[in-house]
């Protein structure tokens, strides 16, 4: 009895024991350590160098805005003014920060000549802002004339004590306009002021940097680091050209982004030519996006999801666990898909958003590889779509464009096609479309952990087999944590030095100015990773039927129709104060 007693006593130290290696020797936590690293340098890099007068421009442009909202009914040109005043100030436009970027860049666009997004001269700098300096004079006339115009709006509302809801409306309409030209000449703006460049030296930098970075999980997870480092650079080579291919002109005006041409171009040379054996331990596409996603935690502020309101929280946290359990109920019970695992992964991917929520899932449920490039193949191809197709209708339609940029929010999977849609149609829309998206990544963590959950004790427990809380926690992808921790931490950090600090030194400092650029990396290497591991032959058997197809069109027309419902009613029916707040 007593040997018994002794031995199992040893179990239990030994199962300790493994559970307490599990930190530094599994892939979901080395994502944790790394992403949060960096996000500390982030914090320590920016957070102690705020801009020079910044403290004094934010309260006098509050004092500005406090009493342009005391005065009219609408935001004025005032209100605008004082804003745009504190927005200058960006931790991300100071010059160390810019010293960091230089070595973080990414390809930039081009129209004609490749070369162009990773070499300009001088000379090729001047002739491009004198060529573009003509359309920027442009662009500032036309916003003096609809300032002016603006106004006048607001003096003849003004004039009428701002009593008459015509004439409020009317000076709400032109300043709309002022805005959308003052955007225009922004970006006009922007194509006069190109400066020389040459990102070969820093792509080979950084290319070093992310590899021993990456290497130092690698080491101890036990997996081959010399064969990593060799091919990493296949990897991340070319992660480089999906990035230079998006940048062209063409390309980026319909859409089709890094993801694609990385997903795209990797299929392509391993279902010709094969990938190289030197190249696979490199294949680390859980690693890459995993880091990348606890990056994302840092990006979910909750005073953004406050913002919008309650409308907001209704059209993403009701509309998408619905369309999810619908759609995985459909695929099963209509489509009959064979697999469970293909089933939910796509459900999770088309209703959530996008890659990094068909990520957490896959690990939730323990799908196999190609189950998860299948999901996200059909993502990136109806993203692309969905991202030119639905501004045109928003527009042919006249719907207005706070429900289209709801509309949007919910539905296109990916955050930065959200951002590029909204962005077409006007600043409010970008601001709904891109606040709801952000709302919606929440579900990731509830997602991952809701599938674990599910199939520890519905899907995997048939047949009699009983699973328990620890084969929960077991499944749960780790990772998920650290996405959860970096967002409240950085909620908290937010909150903590106030929405105007928050804004030029986190959001546009340590968010945009270094973790993001980290983030588009390592998602754009998990990309490459995943088309150089496809294999044509293995996805085949999957497409028998076009299920898969069927589903996520059939899930996404269900997604459509409810998401736009559910937005309309909120934003327009139950809540409207809000919308016309914003």
């Amino acid at each position: 009895m007593a040997e018994n007693t002794s031995q199992n006593q040893n179990v239990v130290v030994d199962n300790a024991a493994s559970k307490l290696s599990d930190l530094w020797t599994k892939e979901d936590y080395w994502a944790i350590w790394l992403g949060a690293l960096l996000l500390i340098v982030g914090c320590m890099i920016f957070l102690p160098r705020p801009p020079a007068g910044m403290q004094e421009v934010f309260d006098k442009s509050n004092a500005i805005m406090q009493t342009e909202a005391e005065r009219a009914p609408f935001k004025t040109v005032a209100w605008y003014q004082a804003q745009d005043a504190k927005e200058k100030f960006k931790a991300s436009g100071e010059s160390y920060a810019k010293a960091i970027s230089k070595w973080l860049a990414k390809p930039k666009g081009w129209t004609t000549n490749p070369m162009d997004s990773l070499i300009l001269s001088q000379a090729q700098a001047d002739a491009m802002n004198a060529k573009a300096m003509p359309k920027y004079e442009e662009a500032k006339q036309k916003t003096a004339a609809a300032l002016d115009e603006a106004l006048a709006a607001e003096t003849a509302a003004m004039g009428a004590a701002f009593q008459d809801a015509s004439l409020n409306e009317a000076a709400k309409e032109k300043v709309d306009s002022w805005r959308k030209a003052r955007g225009a000449e922004n970006k006009a703006k922007g194509k006069t002021q190109n400066k020389p460049y040459n990102l070969i030296p820093g792509l080979i930098g950084l290319m070093v940097g992310l590899a021993l970075f990456f290497s130092i999980g690698i080491k101890f997870m036990g997996k081959d680091t010399t064969g990593f480092l060799k091919g990493f650079a296949a990897v991340f080579a070319l992660a480089t050209l999906a990035y230079l291919l998006a940048g062209q002109a063409t390309m980026k005006h319909y859409g089709v982004g890094d993801a694609v041409w990385a997903i795209f171009i990797g299929m392509l040379v391993a279902n010709t030519i094969g990938t190289p054996k030197w190249v696979k331990p490199a294949l680390e596409v859980e690693f890459y996006i995993k880091t990348g996603l606890v990056l994302l935690g840092a990006e979910v502020l909750f005073n953004k999801i406050v913002a919008i309101g309650v409308p907001g929280i209704f059209v993403a946290w009701v509309v998408t666990p619905i369309v999810l359990i619908c759609t995985f109920i459909f695929g099963q019970k209509v489509l009959k898909i064979p697999s469970k695992t293909l089933n939910i992964v796509i459900s999770a991917d088309m209703s959530v958003c996008g890659t990094s929520a068909a990520i957490a899932t896959a690990a939730a449920c323990r799908a196999k590889k190609e189950e998860l490039t299948m999901a996200i193949g059909l993502s990136l191809v109806f993203t692309a779509i969905m991202m030119i197709v639905m501004p045109m209708v928003i527009k042919a339609t006249g719907m207005p464009y706070i429900l289209g940029g709801a509309w949007m929010g919910g539905t296109i999977d990916a955050t930065g096609a959200v951002a590029a849609a909204g962005a077409f149609l006007s600043e409010k829309a970008l601001y709904v479309a891109a606040t709801i998206k952000m709302i919606q990544n929440v579900l990731i963590g509830v997602t991952a952990f809701g599938v674990a959950v599910y199939w520890c004790t519905r899907v995997e427990c048939e047949g009699g087999r009983t699973v328990g809380v620890g084969e929960i926690w077991n499944r749960f992808p780790k990772f998920v944590l650290g996405f959860l921790a970096a967002s409240i931490t950085f909620s908290w950090l937010y909150a903590a030095i106030g929405e105007d600090a928050g804004f030029t030194m986190i959001d546009q400092g340590v968010l945009r100015g270094f973790s993001g650029s980290f983030r588009g990396w390592f998602f754009c290497l998990s990309f490459a990773a995943i088309g150089l591991a496809t294999n044509f032959r293995e996805l085949r058997h999957y497409f028998k039927g076009g299920k898969p197809l069927i589903l996520y069109v059939c899930g996404q027309t269900f997604n459509l129709i409810l998401t736009l419902g559910m937005a309309y009613v909120m934003f327009y029916l139950v809540f409207p104060e809000i919308t016309a707040s914003i």
